[in-house]
């Protein structure tokens, strides 16, 4: 799936385009027990509530690809008879109206999704009129396929804060009633994906709000697939190679790992516009990173080691530019160097100062350090230089220097008038 697939289905998340035909949910606590069952026609709910679990839907479609969005594929175990896959795809075809599958899909998230708190499964169907579209992207009103599928969210339960507030009953103030309220989706999926506004049902949408830690046992103990690492834990890993590398010095590896993100950023940017948000996202191998380091004079031993862990990290999935690059360091690598070139440059002008008062103090005397200096210096061009001839003008010696109409001189970077 895709940005403009996920945008589809989630622009149909209103009253008014909605088409979910029932919702299921199972409520449980930190003991894992049930409390609480619930089942109905999604368009029966009342309207306060029909907003809610709305928005809750939405939430699953929400976040950035391959971060809190994660595609997974069914391995072909799972999609013969008894697998998971198959599993999902017999609670589909049945609209949630079997309550066998139903109770066995409860029992399988239950068993795979560790969680210190109540929570509620909720499980939407929904059967969407996916209307052809012409190259230009214009609607036709033909139907080119039913797209039917499930969305799961799990969602905290937790109790309201502590706090007073009015008791209308008692015309009074005094400790507030403490209720028992759904958070936003903690994980989630749907089955199956939307890949090019088509039902893929090799593949399946996961959703985990935390990048830093997503649900790795229900990619794997609900799903039976394989777990994959969000963007924000590659970025993670990456960072801990190069600090590995250089020898664990905080500085030295940040530093490091800015140039080597601004070396990223650059060819981000160098890339073409995806304007359909259908281009192939560009994946970096260690000869990439190599490069980048090349040219951001990283130390060889250092560059060598990180090169090296970086192919054994991810020998299983080669990451995608857009998941390693972190903006923010990318930024502080861009400063840094234009902070040591700025060094740079004014070490430069500093030395030809130096070079140039050395040069202007020098004349023919020599001073008590030993070392030669002149009074006069001058500096002409070599066709002039024959010109020059040195006379006896009113007692005292001076140079003379003929000076045609068209001809200008300078005395200590001061334009004179001839």
């Amino acid at each position: 799936m895709n940005k403009k697939d996920i945008l589809e289905l989630r622009r149909r998340f209103k009253k008014e385009t909605c088409t979910f035909t029932r919702l299921c949910g199972c409520y449980v606590d930190g003991e894992r027990n049930r409390i609480l069952k619930l089942g109905e026609t999604f368009l029966n709910i009342e309207d306060e509530a029909f907003y809610k679990y709305l928005e809750i839907a939405k939430k699953v479609l929400s976040g950035a690809l391959g971060n809190n969005l994660l595609e997974l594929e069914f391995p072909l175990e799972e999609e013969a008879s008894g697998g998971r896959q198959q599993f999902l795809n017999a609670l589909r075809k049945s609209a949630l109206k079997n309550e066998d599958l139903l109770e066995r899909f409860y029992d399988l998230i239950i068993e795979n999704f560790e969680f210190s708190g109540n929570y509620l499964i909720l499980l939407f169907h929904d059967a969407y009129d996916v209307i052809k579209k012409t190259s230009d992207n214009m609607a036709l009103d033909e139907s080119e396929e039913v797209y039917e599928y499930l969305l799961c969210a799990i969602c905290p339960v937790s109790l309201s804060k502590p706090g007073l507030g009015y008791l209308a009953s008692e015309n009074r103030f005094g400790a507030r009633i403490r209720d028992w309220v759904v958070g936003a989706p903690e994980s989630g999926f749907v089955f199956p994906a939307f890949t090019d506004r088509s039902a893929d049902i090799h593949s399946v949408m996961t959703y985990h709000k935390n990048a830093r830690v997503p649900h790795a046992e229900l990619m794997e103990g609900a799903l039976g697939c394989a777990a994959k690492r969000t963007a924000t834990e590659q970025k993670q890993a990456f960072e801990a190679i190069v600090k590995k590398a250089v020898g664990g010095d905080e500085e030295v590896s940040r530093e490091v790992f800015y140039e080597i993100q601004h070396g990223l950023s650059d060819m981000a940017g160098s890339q073409p516009e995806d304007a359909d948000m259908q281009r192939e996202p560009l994946r970096l191998t260690p000869q990439d990173i190599g490069e980048i380091m090349a040219e951001a004079e990283v130390p060889e031993t250092a560059a060598a080691r990180i090169e090296e862990s970086y192919r054994e990290e991810f020998q299983d999935e080669i990451p995608i530019l857009d998941s390693l690059l972190d903006p923010k360091a990318a930024e502080a690598g861009s400063r840094r160097r234009q902070e040591r070139d700025l060094v740079k440059k004014v070490a430069s002008l500093e030395r030809q100062l130096a070079d140039s008062r050395m040069d202007e103090g020098d004349n023919d005397s020599v001073g008590a350090s030993g070392a030669k200096t002149y009074d006069v210096i001058l500096r002409v061009k070599p066709e002039k230089a024959s010109q020059i001839k040195s006379q006896v003008i009113d007692g005292r010696k001076c140079l003379v220097i003929p000076m045609d109409e068209n001809e200008h001189a300078a005395i200590n970077g001061v334009n004179t008038a001839v």
